[in-house]
């Protein structure tokens, strides 16, 4: 058992548990259901470094593998279902720790020497962008949970239309003034007269030459209008 590092003692069935976070301490019948809540290693680390403020990108390898080995070594002994990936990440803890515990060949600067934190910061800075789209993407609202399709199926609704209270004679006055009123957009169809000059030319021969006088306004008609002048003349 590792050594106490929260003034409280947390008991058990009647043995002490050690390097509880103060904050996680909840009655034990309560404790599975909290620990459930972890999604996993990654999350687990990840609350352990923002719970303490540090810097994702200088992790305190030492103290953070101390702290999650202890909580892994509390749920071994609260007899809890643990994932085989708890204890891979544990053994990669141990494996950096102690990377950077083995001195630096001389030969090396340190700008050559690749940092042994650095896929565990790459893992856990891609698993909190992860962690931040999905509470998101939760606070959005969710089709039957927060909004429901409404099923309702409207009545039958037969209106009956209300006939207007006409009298025949109005029925009749309105008719016929529709009936004005299309007249005067009745198409105006206008024949275009035929008038040949030879055919006047030897209707005004005929007239001179049958009588010793024609008047001039013998040889127009009103029927023909404009066009009879211009032809006759």
């Amino acid at each position: 058992m590792n050594q106490v590092i929260s003034h409280d003692i947390i008991l058990v069935q009647g043995q002490v548990i050690n390097e509880l976070p103060q904050d996680l301490y909840i009655p034990p019948d309560a404790l599975r259901i909290f620990l459930e809540t972890f999604q996993g290693p990654l999350d687990l680390l990840l609350y352990l470094i923002r719970k303490q403020n540090l810097d994702i990108l200088d992790i305190p390898i030492k103290p953070i593998t101390i702290q999650y080995m202890q909580y892994v070594e509390l749920m071994q002994e609260l007899h809890l279902e643990l994932a085989g990936e708890y204890l891979v990440m544990a053994a990669m803890l141990a494996e950096i720790k102690s990377r950077l515990l083995l001195p630096k060949p001389e030969s090396l600067d340190e700008e050559g020497v690749a940092d042994p934190r650095a896929e565990l910061i790459r893992r856990l800075q891609l698993y909190e962008c992860y962690k931040k789209a999905a509470e998101d993407l939760r606070g959005l609202k969710q089709v039957d949970r927060d909004v429901f399709l409404a099923h309702a199926i409207p009545p039958d609704m037969q209106r009956e239309i209300a006939l207007p209270d006409v009298k025949m004679q109005e029925l009749l006055t309105a008719f016929a003034e529709v009936m004005t009123r299309a007249k005067l957009f009745a198409d105006h169809k206008i024949e275009k007269q035929q008038l040949s000059i030879r055919e006047r030319m030897l209707i005004i021969m005929e007239k001179i030459q049958s009588s010793e006088f024609t008047a001039f306004g013998a040889l127009f008609t009103v029927e023909e209008g404009r066009m009879g002048v211009v032809v006759t003349l």
